[in-house]
């Protein structure tokens, strides 16, 4: 029996892809989309990064990085030979024959997905989509989101997926800070609207990444980074609700979690802190709560994960509050406060979703003063939600300038900063990550939180 004759224009995108003489458009230049461009021009494919952002186009033409992730040097290089030029005129995304989506997803107000920014992306690759393009969506969102949003907006132009067309959703899995795994190591999730479809993303990642793992649908790929995510919400809830029960007690929850975690078998680490941070823990179990509303099925385990979680500034400053009290006799309102560590993690300049502004914001409505150090962000950017903050920026840790507060809240535990001076500095030391204690540093002014 005679076998169909292979789709030409399929066929051709196959073999670009899997040459890598195919180029590639990325939209949204962040700590996804940036990290992404670079591991594909690595990989020997031309790549066109499109931003709305119309500086970021500019400062990656002259060879400079803006994310931690990537070096200038790296974009400078394949700048200067040709694999890589970023833009914010989106007429040229016609030129590209694969199309990765990383832009944001955050919450609205309310805590429910806010899909505008894909939407609208969608919108400008519709507007300029032809046959023969895989289109990719990599930013985390609910299940159905790539068939039931994208899908349509794509095909209301008239080209239909999997036949003019391919669609595919890939989570990004990206770790800033972590210098174990990067973009090309981590082993990456790939999902087709059809079995070409499929093939086209394993033929376009496997170009790019050691390890591709192949699942049967967009949703189960989405449901794979939404569970990825809610597993670490709820474990962090839980050692934070440990924390506060522990601490209640007198006993002191990371010297349990340490002897704990000597278990061989059946138990894993999570550590406590002031709040969850980052683009994705404090925001993607969410989509899935909101999501499981149109099944009528309650999620109420994760949601009371996200309780806990989001209430963790509160207690800090409650117990900073009741430390000064105690220690110094000072009411909160007459405090001078300085925080170490805006980013949402230690040793990063990222400050999406930081807990940090939230202990800004509650201190300084309580009446505080309150200065920050990192060693990371030099000045708070503008952002949506803290715009009040932008333009602030990291004070200076000296003897001198350590003494004069009332009380060190640690926020963010960077290895650069100087602990032995604020120690033997501060009055009063209030520690979320105990990173003193790691340290050997230790005293009655120490208080863990």
């Amino acid at each position: 029996m005679n076998q169909p004759a292979p789709d030409p224009v399929f066929a051709t995108l196959s073999d670009r892809l899997s040459g890598r003489t195919a180029t590639i458009g990325i939209i949204g230049l962040g700590y996804v989309g940036l990290p992404l461009a670079a591991a594909c021009a690595r990989a020997g494919f031309k790549v066109v990064g499109f931003d709305i952002d119309e500086a970021k186009a500019v400062t990656l033409g002259k060879g400079i990085s803006y994310i931690d992730a990537v070096a200038s040097d790296e974009i400078a290089g394949h700048v200067a030979e040709g694999r890589f030029r970023a833009t914010p005129d989106f007429a040229h995304l016609e030129a590209c024959d694969a199309v990765v989506i990383c832009v944001p997803t955050p919450l609205s107000k309310h805590r429910e997905p806010d899909l505008s920014y894909v939407s609208r992306t969608a919108d400008d690759i519709s507007a300029r989509l032809r046959p023969g393009q895989l289109i990719v969506l990599e930013s985390t969102t609910y299940p159905g989101t790539t068939l039931e949003v994208l899908k349509p907006i794509l095909e209301a132009g008239g080209l239909t997926s999997g036949k003019d067309f391919w669609l595919g959703f890939s989570p990004e899995r990206e770790d800033p800070g972590n210098h174990r795994f990067d973009t090309t190591s981590i082993p990456k999730v790939v999902a087709g609207d059809g079995e070409p479809a499929l093939d086209l993303m394993k033929a376009l990642y496997g170009a790019v990444v050691d390890t591709v793992v192949p699942v049967s649908s967009p949703s189960v790929a989405e449901a794979v980074k939404i569970t990825e995510n809610v597993f670490r919400a709820v474990n962090i809830a839980l050692v934070n609700e440990l924390k506060v029960i522990y601490d209640a007690m007198g006993i002191d929850v990371w010297e349990v979690i340490d002897a704990a975690s000597t278990k061989p078998f059946g138990f894993m680490p999570f550590y406590p802190g002031p709040g969850l941070g980052g683009h994705c823990i404090p925001i993607d179990p969410f989509y899935l709560t909101w999501k499981s509303r149109e099944y009528g099925l309650p999620t109420r385990f994760i949601e009371l994960a996200g309780e806990i979680n989001v209430a963790m500034p509160t207690y800090v400053v409650g117990r900073l509050r009741d430390a000064l009290d105690q220690q110094q006799s000072v009411a909160l309102g007459a405090a001078r406060i300085l925080i170490l560590g805006l980013a949402y993690k230690k040793n990063v300049s990222d400050i999406r979703e930081s807990p940090s502004f939230a202990l800004i914001e509650l201190l300084e409505k309580r009446g505080g003063k309150v200065d920050f150090h990192d060693p990371h962000v030099g000045e708070i950017p503008m952002t949506r939600e803290h715009a009040d903050l932008a333009g602030r920026k990291s004070s200076d840790i000296t003897a001198e300038a350590v003494a004069g507060y009332n009380a060190v809240l640690v926020s963010t535990d960077h290895d650069a900063i100087d602990y032995r001076l604020v120690a033997n500095n501060a009055k009063l030391i209030v520690d979320t990550r105990n990173a003193f204690a790691r340290r050997g540093l230790d005293g009655v002014h120490i208080v863990k939180a």
